[in-house]
């Protein structure tokens, strides 16, 4: 395979202030927030190394058409920006989100994960080798 099978996400927001605070709280990360026509986009920062692995992707607000779930739809796992998912654990409540899954250990070769609810009510992963 040429290129990564994933090049973009989206995730859904309600409220595009809240989620923005969310994502830049507990990832320390700026997320840049554009309009296009009724749709808000809160693009994450991409890699300062383009050759970086990984994707990047968005926060979207679009009434109707994005609608945030803890049960239903994909799960978006994002890289620890410290290494280490506990730092951005300790910041996730006091961001308005919720810990589901403490960090916990997927295997030796992988690494380690978490599971929290974003200020939007969205599941995602948090992930470290």
């Amino acid at each position: 395979m040429e290129v990564n099978m994933i090049s973009w996400f989206e995730v859904p927001v309600l409220d595009m202030d809240r989620a923005k605070k969310f994502y830049e709280t507990v990832f320390k990360v700026e997320i840049t927030v554009n309009k296009f026509g009724d749709v808000l986009m809160g693009w994450f920062p991409p890699a300062e190394d383009i050759t970086s692995p990984g994707i990047s992707g968005s926060l979207v607000q679009s009434e109707g058409n994005y609608i945030p779930s803890a049960t239903h739809g994909s799960v978006v796992y994002f890289n620890s920006q410290s290494g280490d998912v506990s730092d951005e654990l300790t910041r996730v409540e006091a961001a308005g989100g919720k810990i589901l899954q403490t960090k916990t250990l997927i295997s030796n070769e992988i690494g380690y994960m978490a599971m929290v609810l974003d200020s939007e009510g969205n599941r995602i992963a948090l992930y470290n080798k």
